[in-house]
């Protein structure tokens, strides 16, 4: 990665999260210190607003955007393979959001890089036995971890049996070929693991969580090993 790409890879790093540390930079770019407090101070010299908090990371202001950067092709075709990934394993939520991201995406490729990325699109599938009966919840579920919203949920377990339940989202985990709902469910007062197929109904209530804290998705499945 020669140096100019590798400045405008890590403007892009920093401003993918609110602090990201020297240690990290240098890992991730496999540079030394030394390089990456160059690197920061040439981000600086070209106007962009890079400060630095002790105890915390880099950081550049929310309002500062970055102009669209071109991609690689092999940028391009893993998100591609990403995206018809998303066809078999998401709901319709996702798959619009993915499709909306992609476009933008494809929007910054040269017109060879475009043609070629359309060409992929086509010679890509996905095919697998699996059932592909899907509900539409995930971004919901998304939207009410981030936002720590409880979650009111129609709920049929494996023995049919149906229950009413309000509960807090820690996180969504994929395994057995299909997407689990892990929530604090106040009816039964513990860490539940919910098929997010078996799920009839979903409503966020828009109600803050109840549960001062909660153990992280991590946590939650180590706690079961």
């Amino acid at each position: 990665m020669n140096r100019v790409d590798r400045l405008v890879a890590i403007l892009t790093t920093i401003q993918s999260k609110r602090f990201v540390t020297l240690e990290y930079i240098a890992d991730k770019y496999q540079i030394s210190e030394r390089t990456v407090y160059r690197d920061i101070k040439a981000l600086g010299e070209i106007g962009v607003p890079v400060s630095f908090e002790n105890n915390k990371g880099y950081s550049i202001p929310k309002e500062y955007f970055l102009p669209p950067v071109t991609l690689t092709s092999e940028e391009a075709n893993a998100l591609i393979l990403v995206a018809k990934l998303s066809e078999r394993y998401t709901d319709r939520t996702i798959q619009k959001n993915v499709a909306n991201a992609l476009d933008k995406i494809k929007s910054v490729l040269r017109t060879v890089e475009k043609e070629k990325a359309h060409q992929l699109e086509d010679r890509i599938g996905v095919f697998t036995a699996a059932n592909a009966e899907t509900k539409d919840y995930l971004t919901e579920i998304q939207n009410s971890i981030l936002n720590r919203q409880i979650l009111d949920i129609e709920y049929v377990n494996n023995n049919e049996e149906k229950s009413s339940r309000l509960v807090e989202p820690i996180g969504l985990k994929f395994y057995s070929n299909q997407w689990h709902l892990i929530a604090w469910c106040w009816l039964r007062n513990e860490y539940r693991d919910f098929k997010v197929l078996r799920v009839q109904s979903l409503k966020n209530t828009m109600k803050p969580f109840k549960k001062k804290e909660h153990v992280s998705l991590e946590e939650y499945v180590q706690s079961l090993v």
